[in-house]
């Protein structure tokens, strides 16, 4: 299908602003996937702040597993829902030491079938660790994506393959990545995006667009 020719200028363009690799791209998969389910409902910056002492106590998938859920818990309370997220992280440990050797699987199918993995964070992972052409819907993808037009769809995996549509493969991986950046600084949630500022303004359907104060 042909590529949306002001699609493909929006993305280039904001990889053009933001050209920093994801703050959950912790250059393996396994660290990659432990941030990301992690970051869920928490900062990225809470969870940065966290993760070397959580990986230090917790080096291996080994010492997950075998960890008391109280004790992994306490080692993550400072983010939110940390008491499921314990939970799921001991089951992810189990079931990769149990199903894949200790591994990271490669598959969208193989990794939606983890514990506590859904298509954003295992589209984050695809797309940083093993270079899977992926669209990782997170709010800030979900509500820009809409605001462009670019979808009506009211699901994330509806809004997901809305976009793959409109996009060549090749700039897949670049929407979550620029989008997260984007959506914190400029499009903004709520009904006061910074429309004065944005780069993207001429493309974008977005009204009433906001006038700085």
């Amino acid at each position: 299908m042909k590529s949306d020719l002001n699609a493909v200028k929006i993305v280039q363009a904001l990889k053009k602003r933001y050209p920093q690799k994801a703050d959950m791209d912790l250059g393996n998969p396994e660290d990659s996937l432990i941030a990301t389910i992690l970051s869920a409902r928490t900062t990225d910056i809470q969870v940065l702040k966290i993760f070397p002492s959580f990986r230090k106590k917790y080096p291996n998938w080994k010492k997950l597993a075998a960890a008391d859920v109280k004790g992994i818990a306490a080692s993550i309370s400072s983010i939110g829902l940390y008491r499921n997220k314990a939970k799921s992280l001991k089951a992810l440990a189990q079931k990769l030491l149990n199903d894949f050797n200790g591994s990271v699987p490669s598959t969208m199918d193989q990794m939606i079938a983890l514990p506590g993995v859904g298509r954003k964070t295992a589209s984050c992972v695809l797309s940083y660790s093993f270079g899977v052409p992926s669209i990782a819907v997170d709010t800030h993808v979900f509500r820009i994506a809409r605001r462009l037009g670019w979808s009506k769809g009211k699901t994330p995996e509806k809004v997901e393959f809305d976009i793959k549509e409109l996009l060549p493969e090749k700039l897949w991986s670049d929407v979550n990545r620029t989008m997260v950046r984007f959506g914190r600084e400029i499009c903004v949630g709520g009904n006061k995006p910074k429309c004065w500022m944005c780069p993207l303004a001429k493309f974008c359907p977005f009204e009433p667009k906001t006038k700085e104060k």
